[in-house]
């Protein structure tokens, strides 16, 4: 097998950030919490009740002070920048590529790989997800290109299940349950399928963008407990407010977008609801580029059980049975495993809306439109 060479991490070029758009979009009303307050206990009881109107408001947040440097986020930019600029036939080998017949989504992604609703669109989104650098993750795959990075990459995945232990916590606190109730039970070290994503779409033609409605990733829910999109500002992310509307979520200078995901909907009983979410085509002046993303997805362990928590809120308002704890078991790895598996592996992204998908108990409807 011949070897990809890897570049030194000097000669990485800098990704420039694109400029905000000037058109007047309908966006959404996102909450902005700063996670610098959470070292106080009043702190983190305004960070509860803002987190609980934000949840059942439109599902989406922001996080201020995380942490998180601007120089932390451009390298992690560069490094992305770097290594969709790779020749495609380097970063499509199949040894590198997600498996999605096992549900495995770890690896490269390929970008025009499949058709969109039916027609001879293209999809024309390419990601590379990075697995945990854990022990339990050794046989799992690893792009060469990444060598001189992971040192850097591991840190910064780090540093997001810090973030996101926080609002874990936040939760827990909502729903009466012990403060480390769900962070417990995403540790960095225990076996899961999280994963930090780099993900890039590639401008299409308005001919083509109007066969498929302008979509450029379908309506639909995430997978785990939370996401993590560090802000950037080609607008084209919507989220479907309860009323059916589609509107824009807008970027946070500095800011993480947040979102609950499938897991956490299971575990509250939809007290905290995944939110539908799409990505469409961006306007007429953020066109003349690709659509740089940089995501964490926060997966539960893989043994952890998933079904509705034993939390005094929901018990009281009638959204889960004294009794829950005795329900047949769901694991985070079989859901999610199986979740993916439902959801890519096929050679059409067509419509599924309306469509049910069930793993023991626990059933969601896709939204995807």
């Amino acid at each position: 097998m011949a070897s990809h060479k890897s570049p030194q991490p000097s000669q990485l070029s800098k990704w420039h950030r694109p400029k905000k758009t000037a058109f007047d979009l309908p966006w959404a009303d996102i909450k902005v919490l700063d996670l610098s307050i959470f070292g106080s206990e009043e702190g983190k009881k305004r960070l509860v009740e803002e987190l609980r109107d934000a949840v059942h408001n439109t599902g989406f947040f922001s996080l201020t002070g995380t942490g998180f440097t601007e120089e932390e986020v451009q390298r992690q930019y560069d490094i992305a920048q770097g290594f969709f600029a790779n020749p495609h036939d380097a970063k499509s080998r199949p040894e590198y590529k997600c498996d999605f017949a096992t549900g495995n989504y770890f690896g490269y992604r390929e970008i025009y790989e499949k058709t969109i609703m039916g027609t001879d669109v293209r999809d024309n989104v390419e990601l590379y997800n990075i697995a945990k650098f854990t022990p339990h993750n050794e046989s799992e795959v690893r792009h060469p290109w990444f060598e001189p990075y992971n040192v850097e990459i591991e840190a910064f995945s780090r540093k997001a299940i810090e973030v996101a232990a926080k609002v874990f916590e936040l939760f827990a606190l909502m729903l009466e349950l012990p403060p480390d109730y769900f962070s417990s039970k995403h540790l960095y070290n225990d076996a899961s399928d999280d994963h930090l994503r780099y993900m890039s779409y590639r401008p299409r033609s308005a001919e083509d963008d109007a066969k498929v409605q302008n979509t450029w990733s379908r309506a639909h829910t995430d997978f785990g407990s939370l996401t993590l999109l560090w802000s950037q500002n080609v607008a084209g992310l919507q989220i479907k407010t309860g009323g059916g509307e589609w509107r824009y979520v807008p970027p946070v200078d500095g800011g993480i977008i947040c979102n609950v995901g499938d897991t956490m909907d299971f575990w509250s009983a939809s007290y905290l609801k995944s939110t539908t979410h799409r990505v469409v085509r961006p306007p007429p002046d953020q066109l003349d580029g690709n659509r740089l993303g940089l995501f964490y997805f926060v997966r539960p362990g893989n043994d952890v059980d998933i079904k509705p928590a034993p939390s005094p809120l929901l018990k009281r308002l009638g959204l889960v049975a004294e009794n829950q704890e005795d329900a047949e078991p769901v694991t985070g790895l079989q859901y999610v495993r199986e979740r993916v598996k439902n959801y890519h592996n096929h050679a059409d992204y067509g419509d599924r809306k309306g469509q049910h998908f069930q793993v023991g108990s626990l059933k969601i409807v896709d939204e995807a439109d």
